[in-house]
């Protein structure tokens, strides 16, 4: 007579992990919203895609119904709802994405490790008037539409600048950022020594430098760090941001396309000047 080994029970392991997502933040009246939405979307086409996005409803308290025409609206637009935030714990039905609650708003302290983002992100080794847009809100990373004054009235940088030191705040990236990569740093400086790629992105809450050619997308000063800047030698970004306000490669004066460029605020208004 045989016997058979008794089986040994495996555990099922569940794990808990943070993620970045975008947040949209919907206003009446909605048609308004949904205009300077379009208006975002036609300027930086394909910035959704793939991207973890929330909804917000809080502000709009929409019913069900109104819900389920949002979310279709959002998806015609290519923007693909992973939750929704909504107090009072409505019951929104399977067909719509869940509701989230006890969610914390993308700050300084406690997202990354700078040491874990700094290894991983060697190993994987963004004039002329924009509409306001500033019903569009997302966190880690608020996008909104300001003026931009002549690039020829900015302050020049020195064209030999060095590279300082990065202190312990700083991300170093040695290698170059490939199409398709997100980098987002939120304690401090991005400094890129290599290219950025098109279809890239580069997001942090302090300045960021690229010392070869950008042409991906820059947001520095996320959080709300307006004294942040974005430092590039070669200007071919689809996009140039700091706290919010940005400029897409179609709305950028041709005459700092190409060339070494800071962008940064002034008055409350986006600048892109070249090095002089």
């Amino acid at each position: 007579m045989t016997f058979a080994a008794p089986l040994e029970a495996k555990s099922i392991r569940f794990r808990a992990r943070s993620f970045v997502a975008f947040t949209l933040t919907p206003e009446a009246p909605l048609d308004v919203w949904l205009e300077s939405l379009d208006r975002w979307v036609g300027n930086s086409p394909g910035y959704f895609a793939g991207r973890p996005v929330v909804l917000d409803l809080n502000v709009l308290k929409p019913d069900v119904v109104a819900i389920e025409a949002l979310v279709d609206l959002l998806g015609q637009r290519g923007i693909r709802i992973y939750a929704i935030e909504l107090d009072g714990g409505a019951e929104l039905g399977a067909h719509l994405p869940p509701v989230l609650v006890g969610a914390k708003e993308a700050t300084t302290d406690g997202l990354l490790q700078p040491s874990r983002k700094a290894g991983r992100a060697e190993d994987a080794t963004a004039g002329s008037d924009i509409k306001a847009a500033g019903d569009i809100k997302a966190e880690a990373g608020d996008l909104k539409a300001g003026d931009l004054k002549p690039a020829s009235d900015a302050k020049a940088q020195p064209k030999d600048a060095k590279i300082a030191a990065p202190d312990a705040s700083t991300l170093m990236i040695r290698s170059p950022i490939r199409s398709g990569q997100l980098i987002f740093h939120p304690h401090g400086d991005v400094i890129v020594l290599g290219s950025v790629a098109s279809g890239s992105e580069i997001v942090a809450t302090g300045s960021i430098h690229v010392y070869g050619t950008l042409r991906g997308r820059a947001s520095a000063g996320a959080q709300g760090n307006t004294a942040a800047r974005v430092f590039c030698r070669r200007n071919e970004a689809e996009l140039l941001s700091v706290d919010g306000w940005y400029c897409t490669a179609e709305e950028m004066d041709p005459s700092v396309r190409g060339k070494p460029v800071q962008a940064f605020l002034d008055n409350g208004m986006l600048r892109i000047a070249p090095f002089s």
